[in-house]
């Protein structure tokens, strides 16, 4: 029977496989005479394809890029999928920085303004922000974290973190580049399912592999250990156990250089202007600083799954996966102070340049007797940063007759980032010592000079520093929820099967506890002899891969140091230090329910479809003065002021339509049309950001509660010729109208004046001006062309190139939108010998605020490679090579009132990892 697609799944799937073996050589066409019952027929197989394809265990790249052609080929909607061996023949350490080869997907390695690393952290699709992308785990949502301070309570976004996910717990990935009303809403743009392996899709009963190596990264000059281990034991194919652990170490070193701060404006009575009047309302450079950065990473954890099939039409399946990060960091970060000195004129020199209204070049003397620090210097230790992601999940699937299946799922998931402690010292010092500085443009480093001695702490004096940073920050993010899905075959002219479920979830993202830590000003803080004097150095070469000239042979205290400074000198106390503008929860309650009709024909199929969700969220912020109806406070006893516990209710109810059609042309080529509604709900740190209120001025900032969900309206028109199981030309057009897409503008809203109410004796309200994050309209539009090519028996190409045009209607840049992307990779391939080179670039993308300028991250590609050598059946010893061109991270600020000028520069260096791959 054509509905009995279960039954017939194990051998469809395998005839497909040996099939797929045969192609290359002999391309089969459409047959003329086909029936349309056998048309059907073939369409069922197609979708079993899809479905149940992933029992099938294939090694090697020629056998996997045939597999996943050949799966892409099977879905009615529009994929792209990567198999378990392309993740272990690319030079990959996490799902991200596979996925960046395909078209229509970019990546970047942070998420906040911590500026790019050398590992993928993030994925984002078809020219948007990571956060309209929804990442899953076989289908279902996943708490996350993230390791940096500004990640944790500045910028909270819905994206999630890729370095906790090691590519040796996938099975496949699949990226739905169009939505089916089955699918778990969250993606706007797009969907990333990592589908992990089972424990009855192994055929021996026992099955074991371990990955034991080390990575080496040039520039901190180490190398540290790496390990996977899968143990695989099933009975009688009724009950199976898979355990699996991973740990990995890795050092990071990187070197920079920033302007923090931004661009100070010169005014007109300033010394330096009545002495230049040419330089009245010229920018320069706030503070340029030579950085580095250095970090430990270790990513350890594990899944255990346990699958029981008591019946052949009952599965039940256990589920279970860890993973923590470890990332203790320290950054340094040695500036010239521009703004102590400039406006002064002291020792200012005659040859100076002005471009675009900036103080490009210019020499400042060294002024003897002059108290003005020419530099600050931060040093920020961060033991115990870390993130955590883990969830437990049940399920089971019933086949309650040969026409309808139903399926359950209950499940718990938590994510965790943590800055536990900041050690910080910020210092002034090399009063009047000279500096120059000039500039060239943003393509390159700044080359400047600082007077004095930069090598030792003789020239720093604490008291005219700080100390700073936050303290005990948890933040947590966890979802407990239930769904059922149904299948019934309904076996009736076009229509095939009918999907059905339902969907209850509850989510929460918050951080309840900061504290931000001062000086204890009962202690002799400034007095510089209760500091260490001895001292370590940034590394001999710092700075020769950045480019430009700037110091280089800098001092600096260990984190131990550090930690005792701030122990003997800084206030930690957990009630007058709590800092509540970085506080927040949103939990939400999310429903959601659907049907989908599933069609096949002679030739064609598709489905179409409609999701309702709903959520109903209680955010909480903090703020200077009462917001919402539902508000604690004033609450007392920090230093930082008084403060209200604001908490706004809001619901909100969408329906999601969305139809895909995919015609079968040949047997070989395939066109597809989609149409679809997707969602994505706004950024936790959006929603829930501190509002901050000025009453003599009426402006302030914040977050915005009242944000809608950001609604993308999609058409979706793709062709795909698969002219070789290895091979495939495709081109794809698409089209997305982002609805209430979110950006930050200036709006006119009505609140409390707290001092006018104060003075009055009754509530005033008026009037604010007030820079918040608010819905507007967007869109991307753009194309995706995809070529892949087998040569030979042992030789494959590929190449795709994605564009993308995307921007809001007020005229501002999409965030995360590269206009172009592209991927370049050939392997060679025998029985014994493998090898990998990809090269991968993204054009230049709106990155994000740092304090009040947008900033963008500048065009750059990496280039990798793999090699593989099987040394007999049961070993493997293979190199991956990452970031082998050694690629300059570029950013760069933008503002109406002095264009484009630089922002950082970045070097990570290269990595190189040496693994022995066993299995039994």
């Amino acid at each position: 029977m054509k509905y009995s697609k279960t039954m017939l799944a194990a051998s469809i799937a395998a005839s497909l496989y040996a099939s797929a073996l045969a192609y290359a050589a002999d391309p089969v066409v459409s047959d003329p005479q086909q029936t349309p019952a056998s048309a059907d027929a073939d369409a069922n197989k197609k979708k079993q394809n899809a479905e149940e394809l992933g029992t099938v265990v294939v090694t090697g790249i020629r056998d996997t890029e045939a597999r996943s052609l050949q799966l892409k080929q099977a879905y009615d909607s529009h994929v792209e999928i990567v198999t378990a061996e392309d993740i272990g023949k690319l030079p990959a350490k996490n799902v991200a920085d596979t996925l960046e080869r395909l078209p229509g997907v970019n990546i970047s390695s942070s998420s906040a303004s911590e500026g790019g690393f050398d590992e993928n952290d993030r994925v984002s699709l078809r020219g948007t922000n990571p956060s309209l992308t929804q990442t899953l785990i076989n289908g279902h949502t996943v708490g996350t974290g993230d390791w940096f301070v500004l990640s944790q309570v500045q910028t909270v976004g819905r994206s999630v973190s890729y370095t906790l996910l090691p590519s040796e717990i996938v099975s496949e990935v699949v990226v739905h580049k169009t939505s089916e009303a089955k699918i778990l809403e969250g993606g706007a743009a797009g969907s990333v399912d990592i589908i992990t392996r089972k424990p009855l899709q192994y055929s021996k009963d026992l099955t074991a592999s371990a990955s034991i190596g080390g990575v080496y990264a040039d520039l901190p000059g180490k190398t540290d250990p790496q390990f996977n281990g899968l143990v695989n034991w099933k009975v009688n194919d009724s009950f199976g156990v898979l355990a699996q652990l991973f740990y990995e170490e890795r050092s990071l070193e990187r070197q920079g250089q920033e302007v923090v701060g931004g661009y100070n404006q010169i005014s007109a009575t300033d010394a330096i202007a009545q002495a230049h009047p040419d330089l009245a309302g010229v920018y320069y450079p706030n503070e340029i600083g030579a950085v580095l950065f250095t970090q430990k990473r270790k990513r350890e954890g594990g899944t255990i799954d346990l699958e029981f099939k008591p019946t052949d039409n009952l599965t039940l399946d256990l589920d279970a996966f860890y993973s923590k990060l470890k990332a203790d960091n320290y950054n340094r970060n040695y500036m010239m102070w521009g703004s102590q000195f400039v406006n002064s004129g002291a020792g200012f020199g005659s040859n100076y340049t002005v471009k675009n209204n900036v103080l490009t070049s210019a020499t400042f003397a060294p002024v003897a007797g002059s108290t003005a620090p020419y530099v600050v210097y931060d040093q920020i230790s961060r033991p115990g940063a870390a993130s955590k992601s883990d969830y437990v999940t049940f399920d089971a699937d019933w086949r309650a007759t040969d026409r309808l299946t139903f399926k359950g799922q209950a499940g718990i998931t938590n994510g965790s980032g943590k800055s536990p402690t900041q050690d910080v010292m910020e210092l002034g010092g090399q009063a009047g010592a000279g500096a120059s500085w000039n500039m060239h443009g943003i393509k390159s480093p700044i080359d400047w000079t600082m007077g004095g001695d930069n090598s030792s702490t003789s020239g720093i004096m604490p008291s005219a520093g700080w100390i700073f940073g936050e303290q005990g920050i948890d933040v947590k993010d966890k979802e407990r929820w239930a769904q059922a899905d149904g299948e019934f075959a309904v076996d009736n002219g076009p229509l095939s099967t009918i999907d059905f479920g339902a969907r209850y979830a509850k989510h929460t993202r918050e951080n309840l506890f900061d504290v931000a830590q001062g000086p204890n000003f009962a202690t002799n803080w400034t007095d510089p002899a209760g500091y260490p004097t001895s001292s370590s150095h940034y590394p001999g070469d710092f700075g020769s891969n950045v480019g430009g000239s700037f110091p280089s042979n800098i001092w600096y205290w260990t984190p131990a140091q550090l930690a005792a400074i701030d122990a003997k000198f800084a206030n930690r106390n957990p009630v007058t230090r709590f800092y509540f503008n970085d506080i927040y929860s949103v939990k939400e309650k999310d429903s959601a329910a659907y049907v989908q009709f599933n069609f096949a024909g002679n030739g064609w199929s598709g489905n179409l479809g409609v999701r309702y969700v709903g959520t109903d969220s209680d955010i909480s912020y903090s703020s200077t003065s009462p917001q919402e109806k539902i508000v604690t406070g004033p609450i007392t006893g920090s230093a930082f002021g008084d403060y209200y516990w604001n908490t706004a209710k809001t619901s909100k109810d969408n329906f999601l339509p969305s139809g895909n059609i995919k015609f079968d042309m040949r047997d070989d080529m395939v066109l597809r049309v989609a149409a679809s509604q997707t969602l994505t709900r706004p950024d936790y740190s959006a929603l829930a950001g501190f509002v901050s209120l000025d009453d003599l001025t009426h402006t302030g900032s914040g977050g915005n509660p009242g944000l809608k969900p950001i609604v993308s309206t999609n058409v979706d028109v793709a062709w795909e010729w698969y002219f070789a199981p290895r091979g495939l030309l495709s081109v794809g057009a698409y089209n997305m109208d982002l609805s209430n897409y979110i950006n930050f503008g200036n709006e006119t809203r009505t609140y409390k004046d707290m001092q006018a109410s104060e003075t009055s004796g009754h509530d005033v309200f008026n009037s604010y001006l007030v820079s918040v994050p608010h819905n507007v309209d967007g869109h991307v539009k753009g194309i995706e062309l995809n070529y892949i090519q087998p040569i030979g028996d042992n030789f494959g190409v590929a190449a795709n190139y994605t564009y993308a045009d995307g921007g809001t209607d007020n005229g501002q840049p999409l965030q995360g939108n590269s206009r172009n992307t592209f991927n370049v990779s050939g392997y060679f391939e025998n029985a014994q010998f493998n090898a990998r080179l990809s090269y991968t670039y993204r054009s230049t993308f709106y990155a994000g605020v740092s304090r009040t300028d947008s900033f963008f991250q500048q065009g750059a590609g990496t280039l990798n490679a793999s090699f593989g050598y099987a040394v007999n059946s049961w070993a493997t010893v293979t190199l991956d090579a990452m970031n082998l061109n050694d690629p300059k991270l570029k950013y760069y600020t933008q503002s109406a009132a002095y264009g484009n000028q630089p922002y950082a520069f970045y070097v990570n260096g290269r990595q190189y990892y040496a693994t022995l791959r066993l299995k039994f």
